[in-house]
């Protein structure tokens, strides 16, 4: 269906277009600087988390079920704070490692660990020729970039309404024993919001891999970022893999970054009791302890899953007026015109906007000429390239309520400019 400009006679099409680069003048004449680049946390947000830094005193028992939170000594993480990982994952406690603050750290090292060392006695993915990994886009930028980083060809594989193409991913998984793992973020994926259905789960656990040291990265970021009541629910992976008898497949993760302080909390891995000695193994070479101190804090702060789900819910209460924002000034300024869709998420930090085909990179360069900073077009594909170039990553939790007001007000007028003057150009 043609867009509204698309509908315009010429003259009425130029009409709309000099009345929006004189708004668009308009806009950067005020000098804005604002940001919608990444998904951090607002300070309201991180205000909700300061009192965990009135935990632990000088006088404080650093004392966690035997181990001394102090000293060296416990590389896989505190008891208390493998068991908070393990009830909120739902796994038992001797299938997780607790580590330091960044889940991501923990990609890194496997993946590395992988390319290096090898998987479970299996030969280094160094050795064995090309390796490939399958990468849902629109997808997170920076699991791309590991994979990258090390070589590995990463494949694109769309994201559909309840996850991935499971028909291309167990095509590619199964095929091809080159294929050694996907990316995946279940439950409110990054940046579609996207929760994978029971029957995608069902599928990933039910594939049989052309290559034995093959891994799914579970990365259940935003397993309690709902921002409305009830919240979406992902089934968990590992008793659907009970349920299909098969073991050794999926490395999950989780972390506080986007709970309590980012970057000064800590993370999560879950996976099979073999996989987890395996990991143990390396882990043992790479540090001596995590940050014990800063995991008796969060676990002494949060207690246990009700104790995070309270927290989560007084983040809710700042994140919806963000989200509701964006849904208002995007439907008030774009709906009807045929030029755009974006998504609705019911959790997690983004917003996936596509504009027309051909779009979004002039979109994001129109917004910083404007004062708006967005992520990168194509950051949402594997290697920045978006094939039709329309994905926008939108980013709504750290700019205040005025200040993301006026980036969306920006952002709309950008979007309704360029797509006036693709109609243009399709004209001839």
């Amino acid at each position: 269906m043609p867009s509204a400009y698309g509908n315009m006679t010429a003259g009425e099409l130029d009409e709309a277009i000099a009345s929006l680069e004189s708004e668009a003048a308009e806009l950067k004449a005020r000098g804005l600087s604002l940001d919608m680049a990444r998904g951090k946390p607002s300070p309201e947000q991180v205000a909700l988390s300061l009192p965990i830094l009135d935990v632990l005193t000088s006088s404080a028992d650093l004392v966690d079920e035997g181990i001394d939170a102090s000293n060296y000594g416990c590389p896989d993480g505190l008891p208390s704070a493998r068991a908070l990982g393990a009830n909120l994952l739902g796994v038992d406690p001797s299938q997780v490692i607790a580590a330091g603050s960044s889940s991501l750290e923990l990609m890194y090292s496997l993946v590395s660990k992988a390319f290096s060392t090898g998987v479970r006695g299996d030969a280094p993915w160094s050795e064995q020729g090309p390796v490939r990994f399958l990468c849902p886009a629109p997808g997170y930028d920076r699991h791309f970039a590991i994979t990258q980083h090390f070589g590995i060809e990463n494949v694109p594989v769309r994201m559909r309404g309840d996850g991935p193409d499971m028909d291309e991913v167990e095509r590619l998984v199964e095929g091809d024993p080159s294929v050694k793992g996907i990316w995946c973020v279940p439950k409110y994926q990054n940046p579609t919001g996207v929760t994978f259905s029971d029957e995608v789960v069902r599928r990933f656990v039910s594939m049989r891999p052309a290559a034995r040291d093959f891994r799914i990265f579970w990365d259940n970021a935003y397993c309690v970022h709902d921002l409305v009541e009830p919240g979406e629910t992902v089934m968990n992976v590992f008793d659907a893999l009970a349920l299909a008898d098969v073991t050794d497949r999926v490395y999950e993760f989780a972390s506080t970054s986007k709970v309590t302080l980012p970057g000064s909390g800590l993370a999560w891995l879950a996976a099979s009791p073999s996989d987890i000695a395996d990991v143990k193994a390396t882990l043992s070479l790479e540090r001596v302890c995590p940050n014990k101190i800063v995991q008796l804090a969060h676990v002494r702060y949060l207690k246990d899953v009700a104790g995070i789900t309270e927290h989560m819910a007084e983040q809710a209460k700042v994140l919806r007026p963000r989200f509701d924002l964006v849904e208002r000034k995007l439907s008030e300024g774009l709906g009807g015109l045929g030029v755009a869709t974006w998504t609705h998420p019911k959790g997690g930090y983004f917003v996936s906007f596509d504009g027309p085909a051909g779009s979004a990179k002039a979109i994001v360069a129109l917004a910083a000429q404007l004062g708006v900073k967005l992520t990168p077009a194509g950051a949402t594909w594997p290697g920045g390239v978006d094939p039709d170039d329309t994905n926008i990553r939108i980013a709504p939790t750290y700019p205040s309520l005025e200040d993301l007001s006026a980036a969306l007000d920006v952002f709309v007028v950008c979007v309704r400019l360029v797509s006036a003057r693709l109609a243009r150009d399709a004209r001839g």
